[in-house]
C-alpha cells in the first residue's frame, strides 16, 4: 500500500503516518525527518535545508526529489510505504508519478488531513522540541511529565523556530499557494481520502482505516 499523506503544516498528517506505519507495517518516510538529521550532522544538504526550513518556506525541489526516490526503491518499501512531506508540489508529484508508472505502479490513497489554519496556529504554538534527543512535545496535548524537560534525556525542551506564529503563518500561506493545488492533482486521480483532522486522533485514524481498509 502506497499512500501519501496531504494537509496543512500542523494538521496532524505525521501522527497518522507513524500509526498508518504500524498498523500496515510499511515505513514512514518523512522528508522532514531526513532533512533534520541532515541540519544535525551538519551536512551541506542540511546547512541549505535549515535556511528553507527556518524561515518557512520549502526545501527546493531538487534537494529532495532524487533522495526521496532513491529511499522508496529500497527493499524495505516493496511493500508499500507512506510518504510525509513529500510530495509538496506538482512538480515533485508528477517526478513521483512518472517513477513508480516506470515500475508499472502508482500511489494507492492520498490521505488529507482537513484543519483550519486558525487551528493550526494554536496548535504548533504549543509543541516542543527536545534539541540533543530530537523527542516531540506539546503543552496540551503531550505534555513531558515536568514542564520544559525532556523525559527521555532530561535536556531543556525549545520552540522551533518553524513553530513560532509569524513562521507558522507564512508556512500556511506557502502551503495554500504551493501544496493544496496536490489536493487538486490527487482528486482527479480518484485517490483522496478526506478527514476531519479537528477531532480527537484516535477518531482521525479510525475515519482514515476505515477508508484504507484492513
Amino acid at each position: 500500500m502506497k499512500i501519501v499523506m496531504l494537509g496543512a503544516p500542523g494538521a496532524g498528517k505525521g501522527t497518522q503516518a507513524k500509526m498508518l506505519a504500524d498498523k500496515y507495517a510499511i515505513p514512514h518516510i518523512s522528508t522532514g525527518d531526513i532533512f533534520r538529521a541532515n541540519m544535525k550532522e551538519g551536512t551541506p544538504l542540511g546547512k541549505k535545508a535549515k535556511e528553507f526550513m527556518d524561515a518557512g518556506a520549502l526545501v527546493p525541489d531538487e534537494l529532495t526529489v532524487d533522495l526521496v526516490l532513491d529511499r522508496i526503491g529500497r527493499e524495505d518499501c516493496k511493500n508499500g510505504y507512506i510518504l510525509d512531506g513529500f510530495p509538496r508540489t506538482i512538480n515533485q508529484a508528477e517526478k513521483l508519478t512518472e517513477a513508480l508508472s516506470s515500475q508499472g505502479g502508482d500511489i494507492d490513497f492520498a490521505v488529507n488531513v482537513d484543519v483550519p489554519d486558525e487551528s493550526i496556529i494554536k496548535r504548533m504554538a504549543g509543541r516542543r522540541m527536545c534539541p540533543s534527543c530530537g523527542a516531540s512535545y506539546h503543552v496540551v496535548n503531550i505534555p513531558p511529565k515536568k514542564e520544559g524537560v525532556c523525559d527521555r534525556c532530561g535536556a531543556d525542551l525549545i520552540t522551533r523556530k518553524d513553530d513560532q506564529p509569524e513562521t507558522v503563518k507564512n508556512r500556511l500561506s506557502v502551503y495554500h499557494e504551493q501544496t493544496q493545488p496536490l489536493y487538486d492533482y490527487y482528486k482527479e486521480k480518484g485517490l483522496v481520502v478526506d478527514v476531519d483532522g479537528t477531532k480527537p486522533m484516535e477518531e482521525v485514524f479510525k475515519a482514515i482505516t476505515d477508508r484504507l481498509g484492513e
